[in-house]
């Protein structure tokens, strides 16, 4: 199977409705990431069909589960999930942050070259980026322990946001988070030709 007809058939099981325009764009992406992984190994996934299920079906099987405002990627690596979320909403704002100079250079010519308009791009260490204004939301996909990126981030999130934490199974984690934040849901992921377990992990302050 070709990846454009992969990449339509997990967002079919996924119940998501993606345009043509939009799944076009999803491929690009993928295309960008393996040229520039080849020199700068963004990624450790690197055979193309691997890349559907394990970079974009399992980015967009969070979407049905996250709200319209303003996001926060932190540790944004490659742009997974930022900016396949900003692609799917673009009504929807998003900060892709990553300490890491090479990841964010890629994600910024992937903006350019896909016209993204609704994401900014920052280089920095999440403990001491500051932020104009405070995020409904802020995900992160294997960035760091939980307790950790609660930690790092909390200075980031409006008081009635959420963290978001894309997860395998990461329940041990959970008794290390600070008093004042709790868990609001886990959710159980299917992600189409994913083997390995997936969930999200919804917390907020108490």
């Amino acid at each position: 199977m070709n990846q454009a007809k992969e990449l339509a058939l997990g967002i079919t099981q996924l119940g998501l409705d993606v345009a043509p325009e939009v799944q076009r764009k999803l491929l690009s992406y993928l295309e960008l990431l393996q040229k520039w992984n080849r020199v700068y190994n963004l990624t450790a996934i690197r055979q193309p069909a691997q890349m559907i299920s394990g970079h974009l079906l399992d980015s967009l099987a969070v979407l049905p589960h996250l709200w319209p405002g303003r996001w926060l990627d932190v540790g944004c690596g490659a742009g997974l999930p930022g900016l396949i979320l900003a692609l799917l909403r673009p009504e929807w704002t998003f900060v892709l942050l990553d300490s890491n100079s090479k990841k964010t250079s890629f994600v910024q010519q992937v903006k350019i070259e896909l016209e993204l308009r609704n994401i900014s791009i920052y280089c920095a260490r999440v403990e001491t980026w500051q932020a104009e204004e405070k995020f409904d939301g802020i995900i992160s996909r294997a960035f760091a322990e939980t307790a950790k990126f609660v930690a790092l981030t909390r200075h980031l999130l409006a008081q009635e946001g959420r963290w978001v934490a894309m997860k395998g199974d990461s329940q041990q984690e959970l008794g290390r988070l600070p008093n004042n934040v709790s868990v609001e849901k886990i959710i159980p992921l299917q992600v189409p030709e994913l083997a390995a377990a997936r969930c999200l992990i919804m917390l907020k302050f108490t």
